[in-house]
């Protein structure tokens, strides 16, 4: 059997993900045959894999990483949260249950098996398997039904690397509160620790490491600089801030700007769909919250949503419909994809996601959307990349056809409103930059100019091999990986006064 490692984080987005796309990356460059996992994943952020089935995002894009497709294999089990109290259970790929969080309990004993089984047979399989926890392990209270973290580590007999976000502040307590309140068996996994995003001199920083493997007896494998060029494919919602400028803009190749506002709604899903846009020089894309916000607009993008009609509802109480519906009446571009886009239409039936019944939609595509019990999961290769999530089904349709796929109609528009049930559409470069210059055209920014030349799945690898460079340059990795090799190292164990 291979070996495995797990890479937990002091809380989410603290950098497990692009840790373990590092790890992965650095790996396969190296000719090894590698896998990333993730045994539970909570995230509204997914893609469809060759089964068939969803998984998380980051997990597809960890699969990139190391040469592969994205399988439900990396990803067993996925969370997809519809409301604060009760998420959509996907059980290898596929929607099982919705369930709340002491709905959660029963499944535990099964979902486990799932996750041993299929761990097992990727170290079976592949030389290496990088883990990736979730949230924290530090979250005790939920150390009963943990299937990604400890309980995977202690499961598995998994070494355990512990990275932390510096960025914050108060890392260095953070780590060392991280094993200090786990019990002994828990703590005897954890190897040692990564600092991630660290600005300054790595210097000032030793002394404070010094203590911490003093305190702690573990290591500090290396601390990672930051760098605001590892920007795509942000899976966690915490990433997706209002007033956040996406990415880094390149500027104009015209005299004019191509301003995008994002709307980042509560229950938003696969957010990355914007962030093509944002690799075009030229196009400032922001997230916003306000109709203040769409001032200076140019385009409106209403991603998807994992509660379609609760967010079409939180639109209408900011007052942000309107702003939407008066920016298209005014002939001004917007583009709804997936529940973004049945937001659009004339009306929305659904039983299933909401049971709210009829409700009706913003009316800006003259078409209606009714949602199935059968989820729609589908990946799309050529001659356009793309995949497709989603319960609601475009049930009558009067608008024209905005593109076309095996002789089917895939996305509707009215004049300069544009509506499709695709994610990762704008990825596909000649298609991106001919829609842009309609946008500009309807925007009236005949000073935008589009750049030739953009290749959004050679930025997405560039990012990929910048991690990889990165971990190579500023962490132990021989010492890392040294981990593979055999069980988790034995480390002192720390009393916390949480246990008396």
């Amino acid at each position: 059997m291979s070996g495995a490692l797990l890479v937990a984080g002091t809380s989410s987005d603290a950098g497990k993900s692009v840790m373990v796309a590092g790890l992965c990356r650095l790996l396969a460059r190296s000719g090894v045959r590698v896998a990333p996992f993730k045994a539970q994943n909570m995230s509204n952020n997914s893609a469809v894999a060759v089964e068939g089935g969803e998984i998380g995002r980051a997990q597809a894009i960890q699969a990139r990483a190391a040469g592969l497709e994205p399988s439900v294999r990396f990803n067993p089990i996925l969370l997809k949260p519809g409301s604060d109290r009760t998420s959509q259970l996907v059980i290898r790929g596929r929607v099982a249950d919705s369930v709340t969080a002491a709905g959660y309990l029963r499944h535990r004993d099964r979902l486990a098996g799932v996750v041993l089984d299929e761990l097992a047979n990727l170290r079976a399989e592949f030389d290496a398997v990088i883990c990736e926890g979730a949230g924290s392990p530090a979250e005790i209270n939920l150390r009963a039904t943990d299937l990604a973290n400890m309980g995977l580590a202690r499961a598995a007999n998994l070494p355990v690397v512990v990275v932390g976000d510096i960025d914050r502040g108060g890392l260095l307590a953070h780590l060392f509160g991280t094993v200090a309140v786990l019990d002994p068996d828990d703590q005897a996994h954890i190897a040692g620790f990564i600092v991630n995003k660290f600005r300054g001199d790595p210097q000032l920083l030793q002394p404070g490491l010094q203590q911490l493997l003093e305190s702690t007896g573990r290591p500090t494998y290396g601390v990672l600089p930051y760098t605001d060029e590892l920007w795509l494919d942000a899976e966690d919602s915490l990433s997706v801030v209002a007033h956040r400028v996406v990415g880094t803009p390149e500027p104009p190749r015209g005299d004019q700007w191509l301003r995008v506002a994002a709307v980042r709604m509560p229950r938003i899903s696969n957010s990355t769909d914007v962030e093509a846009l944002a690799c075009e020089p030229g196009l400032l894309v922001r997230w916003i919250t306000d109709p203040a916000d769409l001032a200076d607009t140019d385009l409106i993008v209403l991603p998807g949503s994992k509660a379609t009609v609760a967010d079409l509802s939180w639109l209408r109480d900011r007052g942000l419909a309107s702003c939407i519906v008066d920016h298209a009446r005014a002939g001004r571009p917007v583009l709804g994809i997936c529940g973004g886009f049945q937001m659009l239409c004339r009306s929305i039936e659904d039983t299933v996601e909401s049971g709210a019944g009829a409700v009706a939609g913003l009316g800006l595509l003259d078409a209606d959307i009714v949602f199935a019990a059968a989820k729609t999961l589908r990946r799309w290769r050529q001659p356009l990349t793309g995949y497709e999530i989603h319960h609601g089904q475009l049930a009558r349709c009067a608008e024209v056809g905005w593109f076309d796929v095996d002789s089917e109609m895939h996305g509707i528009r009215c004049g300069a409103v544009f509506g499709t049930h695709w994610h990762g559409l704008l990825d596909n470069d000649d298609f991106r930059r001919a829609w842009l210059k309609q946008v500009a055209t309807a925007a009236g920014r005949s000073g935008f100019v589009i750049a030739a030349g953009v290749n959004v799945a050679a930025r997405r690898d560039a990012q990929l091999d910048l991690m990889a460079d990165l971990l190579a340059s500023h962490v132990d990795v021989q010492a890392v990986l040294g981990l593979l090799a055999g069980p988790p190292p034995r480390r002192p164990y720390l009393v916390s006064e949480l246990r008396g």
